[in-house]
C-alpha cells in the first residue's frame, strides 16, 4: 500500500458501524439475521471493510464472499450510514451492489471475479483471506439456495453430510 492507500485504509477500519445510542446494534443485527456468533459478526464486518477498501483501489470488478455479501446487505439498509458517511465522507466514492442476472455466463464472471478478489486481497493484505469468511469458489457459488426462515415458529435441522 502506498501513503494514500494507507490512510484510507485505517480510516475504513476506524469507521463504526455500531451505534452505541441503541438497543440492537448492526453487529446484534448480523449475527441474529445470520445465526451467526458475535465474534463471527465482527469478524465478518473486518472483511467487509478489507472487501470495500479493495474495491477503492482495484482497477477490476471484484466479488464478495457470502458472508461479506451479508454484511454489506445489511449495510446498505443503514441508508445514511451507508452512501453519506461511508461512500460520501470515507472512501468518496459511490460504490453500489448489483445481484447477478442468472445463468452460465454470469456464474464465470462472477467466478473470475472472486478468485480476482482473493488474488488482490493476498497482494494487499499479506495474507490469505480466511476460509470460514472466504471459502473456496466451488463452495462460494454452489452453496446459494437460502431462504429467510422465521425460527421461532421452524425448526432448523442441518442435513447430514
Amino acid at each position: 500500500m502506498n501513503d494514500e492507500q494507507l490512510q484510507l485504509w485505517n480510516e475504513i477500519k476506524r469507521f463504526e458501524l455500531d451505534d452505541p445510542e441503541i438497543s440492537l446494534s448492526f453487529t446484534d443485527r448480523l449475527a441474529r439475521e445470520n445465526g451467526w456468533t458475535i465474534d463471527y459478526s465482527i469478524r465478518a464486518i473486518a472483511e467487509y471493510k478489507k472487501f470495500m477498501f479493495l474495491m477503492t483501489i482495484a482497477n477490476h470488478p471484484l466479488t464478495p464472499s457470502d458472508q461479506v455479501d451479508q454484511v454489506w446487505h445489511l449495510h446498505l439498509l443503514y441508508t445514511q450510514s451507508y452512501w453519506e458517511d461511508f461512500c460520501e465522507k470515507i472512501i468518496k466514492r459511490k460504490i453500489h451492489h448489483g445481484p447477478t442476472k442468472g445463468g452460465a455466463t454470469e456464474i464465470a464472471k462472477y467466478t473470475d471475479w472472486y478468485e480476482k478478489t482473493k488474488e488482490l486481497y493476498l497482494a494487499t493484505f499479506q495474507s490469505e483471506a480466511p476460509k470460514d469468511i472466504w471459502p473456496t469458489s466451488e463452495i462460494r457459488f454452489s452453496e446459494i439456495e437460502f431462504e429467510r426462515v422465521n425460527r421461532k415458529r421452524n425448526w432448523i435441522i442441518k442435513k447430514p453430510f
